[in-house]
C-alpha cells in the first residue's frame, strides 16, 4: 500500500483521482491530506479534485506527460540505474560555465540529442553545463521561465513516456565525461498558463508583486509550507536527478521580511544534503541588487550562496565594445567602469546610479572573484534584445576577441552562451507557444512594450508566438567546419587552455588584478600575475606599453615589440603575453 499526500489548506474536501477511481483523501496535519492505494505506483496517472472541481495536477507533480493541464504521473526515482557513482564536480574556483537552452541547442531539441554534443563540450574545455529551465511550462517550446510544474521536466524535451529518465541519462553521460551539470530554477514566480497552485493554498501574496504577477508568499501566513515546497524542489533536482548546482533566477524578485531569509534557509539545507550525499553541491544566484550578503558565507553574516551572476561586468564590457548606452547601459560606457568591475566585481557599490536615480549596491569587500560569474553573452543579454542579436552582429571580429579574452582571463568564473565560441550566426530570440489566444496576444504585445526605454523600433521585434522565431534560434552546427567560425572556435580553445595552464588566471583575489587604461587613447592593459592582456580599442594603430618584458602567447594579429616593453598594435587588436624569465633571453 502506497500513499500520496498534498498540501491544500484552501478546499474543504480533497479527492484523489487515480485512473478511473476517485478516493476521498483524509486531512492529517495543518492543511495536509493523504490517501492510500495499491494502484499508486510508477507510471500511474493521478490528479486532485478540490471541492468537486478538477482534477488538477499535483503541485509537486514529478511528471506531466500531457502538459501543464493534464494529469500528473507517479515517478519512482529508485528505478533508474546510474552508471556513474562516486562523482564529485570540479570546484567553482576552477570552473568554466557553458549555458545552453535545450530546445535550440540541437535541431531535435531533446536531452538525447544534446548528449551527443557532450564530447564537443568536453574538448572545448568547459567544466559546467548550465541548462536554462527545463521545468514543465505551457506549450511545446519556450525559454522556460514561465514554468508551472516545478518538479516535472518538460515533456517536449524527451519522450513523453520516459522524459524523467532522459534527464537522468543526460546528467549521467555528462558526469561520465567529467562535466558537471547546473540547472536554472525559477522560484520567484510561476507562469500564467497551467498555474493551479492558488486553488490549493496561499502560495502567493497580494502584499507584494513582481514584473510577472503576484509574488510568491515567503513571509506571510502559510509561508512555512511554501518555503518547504521550494526547498524540497531544489533538493529533489540535486538528489534525485543528480544535478551538481542550481542557478536561482532573479532573487531580487523575492519579497521576504523573515528573520531567516529564504535564500539562507535554502543554502543551509543544500549544505546539509551535500554532507549527506558526500558530493559537492552549489547554489548560484542571479541578482541585480549588488548586495554582497548574497554570496557572503553564513558564518560571516551572509546568506551563504556560493556565487552570483555579475551583470555590472557584462554591462561595462558590452558598452565599451559596442558603444551602446540606452536603457540600463546608461550607467556604463567607459574604460574606467570596466576597470572598476575587474578590480571589485560591482561597478555600483554604494554609488549613485543615473539609470536607477538612486544610490545602488554595496562594496564586495574581501570576496574572491570566483563568487561571481563573468560573461560577454548570456540568454538575457542576447534574448532580451529586440531581434536577439549576438555579439558577433554588434562588433568587429577583433573586438569580439578582446571581449572573449577579458572574460576568460578575468578573475571571475567565465560563462559562455551556446555557440558563442564559434560565432554562431543563429540569433537567440524570445519565443513561446501559448495555446490560449488571449495569453498569446498579451505576450506578443508585452514584448513590444518592454523595449520602450531602449528606443528600439517595435516593428523590429519578432513575434514570440511565431514558430519561425523559435526555429531561427536553433544552433547551426555545420558552421563549425568553415571560417570565420572555425577560427573563432580555435581562438576560444586557446584562451581556455591558457586559463588552465597558469594558476594566476584562476586566482580569485581581486586585489591582485592590476588594470591600466587610457580613456582618450582607448587602450586597456590588465595584469594578472605573470600574464598581461593588452587591448587596443582605438580605430588606428598605436604603441602600448606592457607591465613587463614579455613573451607573446596569443595575438589577434602579428605584433612586434618596438622596444623592450612596447608593442605596436593595430585597431581592435589583442595581445596576451607572459612575463619573461631570465632563461627566455639566454
Amino acid at each position: 500500500m502506497s500513499e500520496i499526500r498534498v498540501w491544500a489548506p484552501k478546499p474543504h474536501k480533497v479527492e484523489l483521482q487515480l485512473g478511473a477511481s476517485r478516493i476521498e483523501m483524509q486531512p492529517f496535519d495543518a492543511g495536509w491530506w493523504r490517501a492510500e492505494s495499491d494502484e499508486i505506483r510508477h507510471g500511474a496517472d493521478y490528479g486532485f479534485v478540490l471541492d468537486g472541481e478538477g482534477p488538477f495536477p499535483d503541485p509537486r507533480s514529478p511528471w506531466q506527460p500531457r502538459g501543464v493541464h493534464g494529469l500528473s504521473r507517479v515517478v519512482d526515482h529508485q528505478r533508474f540505474r546510474w552508471r556513474v557513482n562516486g562523482w564529485n564536480p570540479p570546484p567553482l574556483s576552477s570552473a568554466i560555465f557553458y549555458e545552453l537552452h535545450l530546445g535550440t541547442f540541437t535541431r531535435e531539441g531533446t536531452f538525447a540529442a544534446a548528449a551527443e554534443r557532450l564530447d564537443y563540450l568536453k574538448s572545448l574545455g568547459v567544466t559546467h553545463i548550465e541548462l536554462m529551465p527545463i521545468q514543465e511550462f505551457s506549450g511545446k517550446w519556450g525559454w522556460g521561465y514561465d514554468g508551472v510544474g516545478l518538479y516535472a521536466p518538460h515533456h517536449f524535451y524527451g519522450s513523453p513516456d520516459h522524459v524523467p529518465d532522459d534527464v537522468k541519462r543526460f546528467v549521467d553521460a555528462a558526469h561520465a565525461r567529467g562535466l558537471a551539470v547546473v540547472l536554472d530554477v525559477v522560484h520567484n514566480h510561476l507562469g500564467p498558463a497551467g498555474n493551479y497552485l492558488d486553488r490549493f493554498g496561499p502560495y502567493f501574496t497580494d502584499r507584494h508583486s513582481t514584473p510577472w504577477g503576484p509574488a510568491v508568499n515567503l513571509d506571510g501566513e502559510g509561508s512555512a509550507e511554501v518555503r518547504r515546497f521550494l526547498c524540497d524542489n531544489a533538493l529533489m533536482w540535486l538528489r534525485d536527478y543528480r544535478f551538481d548546482a542550481l542557478r536561482i533566477d532573479a532573487v531580487h524578485a523575492f519579497h521576504d521580511s523573515s528573520a531567516i531569509a529564504f535564500l539562507e534557509q535554502l543554502a543551509r539545507e543544500v549544505d546539509e544534503l551535500e554532507a549527506h550525499l558526500g558530493r559537492g553541491l552549489s547554489l548560484i544566484a542571479e541578482s541585480d541588487l549588488n548586495d554582497p550578503r548574497i554570496v557572503t558565507p553564513r558564518e560571516a553574516g551572509g546568506f551563504g550562496i556560493d556565487a552570483q551572476w555579475s551583470d555590472d561586468f557584462h554591462h561595462a564590457l558590452h558598452t565599451v565594445l559596442t558603444g551602446e548606452r540606452s536603457g540600463y547601459y546608461l550607467d556604463f560606457g567607459s574604460l574606467q567602469e570596466l576597470a572598476r568591475t575587474l578590480r571589485q566585481a560591482y561597478a555600483y557599490d554604494g554609488r549613485y546610479s543615473c539609470y536607477r536615480q538612486r544610490v545602488h549596491g554595496a562594496p564586495a569587500v574581501r570576496l574572491p572573484g570566483w563568487r561571481f560569474l563573468g560573461y560577454l553573452q548570456n540568454h538575457d543579454q542576447i534574448g532580451n534584445r529586440p531581434a536577439g542579436e549576438r555579439a558577433a552582429r554588434l562588433m568587429s571580429c577583433g573586438r569580439l576577441k578582446i571581449g572573449a579574452a577579458l572574460v576568460i582571463m578575468s578573475p571571475f568564473i567565465p560563462l559562455l552562451f551556446q555557440g558563442e565560441e564559434f560565432m554562431a550566426s543563429a540569433p537567440f530570440q524570445y519565443f513561446s507557444q501559448h495555446e490560449d489566444p488571449e495569453l498569446a496576444r498579451a505576450v506578443s504585445e508585452g514584448r513590444r512594450r518592454e523595449f520602450a526605454s531602449f528606443e528600439w523600433n517595435p516593428e523590429d521585434i519578432p513575434d514570440p508566438q511565431d514558430p519561425a522565431t523559435f526555429e531561427r534560434s536553433k544552433i547551426n552546427w555545420s558552421e563549425l567546419d568553415r571560417d570565420p567560425h572555425a577560427s573563432m572556435l580555435s581562438f576560444y580553445r586557446r584562451l581556455i587552455d591558457l586559463r588552465r595552464q597558469y594558476s594566476c588566471l584562476t586566482d580569485g583575489r581581486l586585489d591582485l588584478v592590476d588594470v591600466r587604461f587610457d580613456e582618450a587613447r582607448q587602450w586597456i592593459v590588465v595584469r594578472r600575475g605573470e600574464i598581461a592582456i593588452l587591448a587596443n580599442l582605438a580605430k588606428s594603430p598605436q604603441t602600448l606599453r606592457a607591465p613587463f618584458a614579455g613573451i607573446p602567447l596569443i595575438s589577434s594579429e602579428a605584433e612586434l615589440p618596438s622596444r623592450d616593453r612596447e608593442w605596436r598594435m593595430g585597431p581592435d587588436s589583442l595581445l596576451i603575453i607572459r612575463d619573461a624569465a631570465p632563461e627566455d633571453f639566454s
